[in-house]
């Protein structure tokens, strides 16, 4: 992730949003929309530091991207060693098969996989630089799975999950964006080392390398739903113009369904808007997809903390009442397993939305989106709104249902299936508030009760 805020939310403002004109994207767009709940999984060999990924290259900032680590060496030889975790790094007990039954009982309906990071480590067998995982200097080259990418996106996809393929659009380690001896005594900070105007040829040379690295992942990787690019100071108007436009008219003449998240900078390739660890206070009524980490961070820590089932389904219910789809962060250890903390969630999150996703999946906002204790959803095609009561005070056992927009005709208490009995009254309509008994399925408390209201 970028890890900088870029505005109210850490994304593109709703009203800078420009909608795509080709129809194939906009039909992508609702399916897009109908998912709500995407597995990001940031993974490379900065994993086996337990550090933040890849921003303790920077020395911009190495104020908070180096913090938990005594280091006694000084900051060049720091960046050496990080940029040689290649050579140590060998996920033995890396299956990606795991990794997509983990996702697919979880609830989960595509993924977002850091293909490469800022630090420029590829996850696939690129042909366009030797920093890459299946280069002999790493030790998991050996490895029948040792292309990574191509291994997690045919597991995913065969559990008919949708692929997002992340993409870092600056790359630390190639000599055409970092060129030696070009920054001023070697402080590297996050852009290009050079002024790209100044050096017009050099930084033709990155644009080809990040042309043709997209279009291989595009090529050679099969289906790819979305390219998902990070990276939002690699910019025309910050003088770094790698002529995005034009490289994804060239993807889509491969794959024409391709959405493209250009995240933070706006314009054409930015299909969809991206909070980062936040959620908007109110309703976005443009495509967005919240980036949030299940545990401190992006990347994998030894020691992390991760939120419980009840914080994240109450996360996802907020994030889709407000017309996004939640993209929950899961690092994979060094060793190539999910965290078995991560999976605990992930399998509570999937008992939750067994009984409860038909008021997730494939819905949009309704008015009063949130009010009074409860958040909602519809599928106005299906004359369907649901409300979840996400009130915790169990003394509460009445409550008006904040719904005016139309006349209800039945509710269902989507815990137990009961048709019940409802009064239509001033602001709404009044139910008498079951309690559903915590459930060990799902973290051992109730999350929300959910009522499906027929209209």
């Amino acid at each position: 992730m970028d890890n900088v805020l870029n505005g109210a939310h850490g994304c593109l403002a709703e009203e800078q949003y420009v909608p795509p004109a080709d129809p194939v994207t906009l039909q992508r767009l609702e399916w897009f929309k109908d998912q709500k709940l995407a597995l990001m999984m940031h993974w490379g060999a900065y994993s086996q530091l337990g550090i933040v990924e890849s921003w303790a290259m920077s020395d911009q900032d190495s104020d908070w991207s180096r913090d938990g680590v005594d280091w006694d060496v000084d900051s060049q030889a720091f960046k050496r060693q990080y940029v040689d975790l290649n050579k140590s790094f060998n996920p033995v007990r890396f299956e990606p098969d795991k990794w997509a039954d983990a996702a697919k009982d979880g609830g989960f309906k595509y993924l977002i996989f850091t293909t490469k990071h800022h630090d420029g480590f590829c996850m696939w067998d690129t042909k366009f630089t030797d920093y890459k995982i299946t280069n002999r200097d790493c030790p998991f080259s050996v490895s029948k799975r040792a292309d990574v990418v191509s291994n997690v996106f045919e597991a995913f996809r065969r559990r008919k999950l949708g692929i997002a393929a992340y993409f870092s659009k600056a790359d630390w380690n190639v000599p055409y964006y970092w060129a030696k001896g070009q920054f001023k005594g070697e402080f590297t900070s996050r852009g290009p080392s050079y002024v790209p105007e100044e050096k017009p040829e050099l930084w033709e040379k990155f644009v080809r390398f990040t042309h043709d690295q997209v279009m291989e992942l595009v090529t050679d990787y099969g289906r790819i739903d979305i390219l998902w690019f990070d990276g939002g100071w690699v910019r025309r108007d910050n003088g770094q113009d790698i002529r995005i436009e034009e490289l994804m008219e060239k993807a889509r003449r491969v794959q024409p369904w391709l959405l493209s998240a250009d995240r933070t900078v706006g314009g054409v390739c930015e299909n969809y808007i991206t909070p980062e660890q936040s959620v908007p206070a109110a309703p976005i009524f443009v495509p967005w997809e919240s980036c949030v980490s299940m545990g401190r961070g992006f990347a994998y820590s030894y020691d992390d903390d991760y939120k419980p089932a009840k914080q994240l389904l109450r996360l996802l219910i907020d994030i889709c009442a407000k017309g996004g789809n939640l993209a929950l962060n899961v690092a994979p250890q060094p060793d190539g397993r999910l965290p078995g903390p991560a999976l605990t969630r992930m399998a509570e999150m999937g008992a939750w939305l067994k009984q409860y996703g038909d008021a997730v999946y494939g819905t949009r906002v309704c008015p009063p989106y949130t009010a009074n204790g409860f958040a909602f959803t519809q599928k106005a095609e299906e004359n369907k709104v649901f409300a979840f009561w996400l009130n915790d005070d169990p003394a509460v056992t009445g409550a008006v249902i904040p719904y005016t927009d139309k006349k209800v005709k039945s509710v269902v208490n989507m815990t137990t299936g009961e048709t019940l009995p409802f009064e239509t009254v001033e602001g709404g309509v009044a139910v008498n508030i079951g309690r559903p008994a915590p459930c060990e399925a799902y973290g051992g408390e109730a999350v929300a009760e959910v009522f499906a209201l027929s209209v």
